[in-house]
């Protein structure tokens, strides 16, 4: 699959004086070509670069239809959070798969790969990718559904235990039917399922993807509103990021065998 780095000047930087649009353009083609540089010397593939000139978010968007991911940053302390910003609007915005990578500097030790799920369409297409990935690059795939149900400890006498049960019963139902199916199309995949009752969704996502390869969430879940570009859970894993993170849109089909 080819590479193609992306840069854009903004048109808001680019006034008179003249000599300063010719500025901006030679930092941003040397900025490329010193990427294109790297990656090729890293990993010996064919590398393409691309100069943008206009609104940066929808420059991109014209990448944003495409099967394979768009990759972002996930942005930096020094620059305010604007780059954080930019890729939460690129993952709420998107009608392809958006890649958020945070710096890390241990990718090489890290194993495995999470995706959450709650039994919406939007966690399905995203078992469906993180299946794909997982078995592509011989990971454990971790099947993640956090819920709440009542707390024995703090809800006394207000839910009966059979609805405690229920709940419980049915939470397990949506988690093996999420991923029903997967041991047909990836025999050899292991996948590890993980039921979390009582802690607060995004908390149980960050600390199961804290030492993954690779983190993999619908764009919104079963609870959200459909005008909603992005979820809540989805933005609160992104905005505590531990590791690489790709947010499936709705409707994306995954790269099934």
């Amino acid at each position: 699959m080819p590479l193609t780095i992306v840069h854009v000047v903004d048109d808001r930087w680019l006034i008179e004086p003249s000599s300063w649009r010719d500025s901006f353009k030679r930092s941003g083609d040397k900025l490329l070509e010193a990427a294109s540089a790297r990656i090729g010397d890293l990993f010996h593939i064919d590398v393409a670069t691309e100069l943008l000139i206009g609104s940066v978010s929808a420059s991109l968007g014209q990448y944003a239809r495409n099967t394979a991911p768009m990759v972002v940053g996930s942005g930096s302390p020094h620059l305010g959070g604007t780059l954080t910003d930019r890729a939460l609007q690129k993952a709420g915005a998107s009608e392809g798969p958006v890649a958020v990578v945070a710096a890390i500097d241990d990718y090489q030790d890290r194993h495995g790969v999470v995706v959450g799920v709650d039994g919406s369409e939007h966690s399905l297409r995203a078992v469906a990718f993180a299946a794909a990935e997982a078995d592509r690059d011989g990971q454990e795939l971790t099947v993640l559904h956090a819920y709440s149900a009542p707390e024995p400890s703090t809800d006394a006498g207000l839910a009966p235990a059979e609805l405690r049960r229920l709940i419980n019963d049915q939470e397990r139902l949506i988690l093996a039917e999420t991923i029903a199916g997967l041991r047909v199309s990836y025999p050899d995949l292991a996948v590890k399922k993980v039921s979390v009752p009582h802690k607060e969704p995004v908390r149980a996502l960050v600390e199961a993807s804290f030492k993954a390869r690779l983190l993999v969430l619908g764009s919104r879940g079963r609870g959200g509103f459909s005008r909603l570009l992005l979820g809540s859970t989805v933005h609160g894993v992104l905005t505590h990021i531990t590791c690489p993170t790709i947010v499936i849109p709705p409707g994306h089909a995954s790269d099934q065998r």
